[in-house]
């Protein structure tokens, strides 16, 4: 599977952005999809994960209210809605596709580019 991740930019706090995650390669509607994120000097952290059929979805605690995930498999997408942007949100966000756990990182197989998000308070 192959990941394109988009829809970074910069935001002023309070504003929205959606990122986008487009998939290629083999069956994604057989994967699970995750976003993640990652600061400098910090681990890469679980933000928000779906699983492969749909109905099954975790969220970080710290943006559960604020983002969305949604994933469209005839599309090949895995969407993050992220509204009520805040500083501390501002990291360089990583989509993915697995088979096994939804919130750990090691689970997944494949991952995107990385786009990045930036919070200007």
């Amino acid at each position: 599977v192959q990941l394109q991740a988009s829809g970074g930019g910069l935001v002023q706090a309070g504003g929205s952005l959606r990122l986008s995650c487009a998939a290629s390669g083999r069956t994604f509607s057989r994967y699970n999809g995750g976003w993640f994120r990652q600061t400098p000097g910090k681990e890469r952290e679980f933000v928000a994960g779906i699983g492969w059929s749909g109905p099954i979805i975790f969220y970080a605690d710290s943006v559960k209210g604020r983002f969305t995930i949604s994933r469209d498999n005839a599309k090949n997408t895995v969407d993050l809605q992220m509204n009520s942007l805040k500083s501390e949100d501002t990291a360089v966000y990583y989509c993915a596709a697995g088979r096994a756990d939804i919130i750990k990182p090691s689970a997944y197989d494949f991952w995107g580019q990385g786009t990045l998000v930036t919070v200007s308070s």
